[in-house]
């Protein structure tokens, strides 16, 4: 059995302690742009251990550096294989990815379902490899043979073919985010710091007075009580940037002094006085 390395990352490791995680191992692949783009999809997903078995064109291969973009300390720590069973040796779970049914008794996950596993399985202290066939044929069954859990991912039933890279990514892409604390929803705030209690009364105070500087509420006196309640109940609804609301500030400001006063609507629409 080839010998397994940690490829020296430098600035492109994951911020914070970098925990090995399953290794990848890519069967019998043809092309190394392919396995290029697996390693880039890989680093992507901090997955770091790429094992190759019995690749068509040899190894290493200029080729993969290609479309590795900078995932090259992947690729420099690859370890060649000459078998599935050589390559799966040293592991303790092992989960083949396939695309179609087998003729064989074993659990089939999604791989949401098979990240949430391996995750547990190497709490547990156990060496996890993820099997991925050749682009042509996929995984054969005495391949996925040696596996104690398939993975399978839900797609279109009529084209769910995935090109190495893409499975990779996607496998990967459910790994990492088992474990990362990434709030699913937030405001990308690029505008350096909410706006406090204080500046949104004096931007509501400030649209209130403008209004009726305006003579909006002429017409509608009954109303401007619920209207204004409506005002301030919308500022408070949005989330707001001090900057933001120095913005609508200036916005107000513009109009009011670009506008003269208006009479009232009922005066506007009154028809001058015939003069004879």
């Amino acid at each position: 059995m080839a010998g397994t390395h940690r490829p020296k990352l430098g600035n492109l490791a994951p911020p914070g302690p970098l925990h090995r995680g399953p290794a990848v191992i890519l069967v019998e692949p043809q092309l190394g742009e392919n396995i290029g783009a697996a390693a880039r999809a890989m680093l992507n997903c901090a997955l770091t251990e790429m094992r190759l078995v019995n690749p068509r064109d040899g190894w290493p291969n200029p080729a993969a550096y290609v479309l590795a973009s900078r995932a090259d300390p992947v690729l420099d720590a690859v370890s060649l294989f000459n078998t599935v069973p050589d390559a799966v040796a040293d592991m303790h779970r092992i989960y083949a990815t396939t695309a179609r049914h087998r003729d064989m008794m074993k659990p089939v996950a999604t791989p949401r379902e098979a990240a949430a596993m391996m995750r547990a399985d190497m709490a547990a202290g156990k060496r996890v490899g993820i099997l991925f066939g050749p682009e042509r044929t996929g995984l054969d069954n005495d391949h996925v043979a040696l596996a104690d859990v398939a993975i399978s991912v839900p797609l279109n039933p009529g084209f769910s073919s995935l090109n190495l890279a893409q499975a990779v990514l996607l496998i990967g892409y459910e790994w990492f985010t088992a474990a990362d604390a990434t709030t699913p929803l937030v405001l990308d705030n690029a505008y350096g710091g909410w706006a406090s209690q204080e500046e949104v009364e004096g931007l509501y105070r400030h649209f209130a007075a403008e209004l009726e500087e305006a003579g909006f509420f002429h017409n509608i006196a009954p109303k401007q009580e619920a209207i204004l309640r409506n005002l301030r109940n919308l500022l408070q609804r949005i989330p707001m940037a001090a900057q933001e609301v120095q913005t609508l500030r200036g916005m107000i400001k513009a109009l009011a002094l670009g506008r003269p006063k208006r009479p009232p609507y009922a005066q506007r629409n009154k028809k001058p006085a015939d003069p004879s």
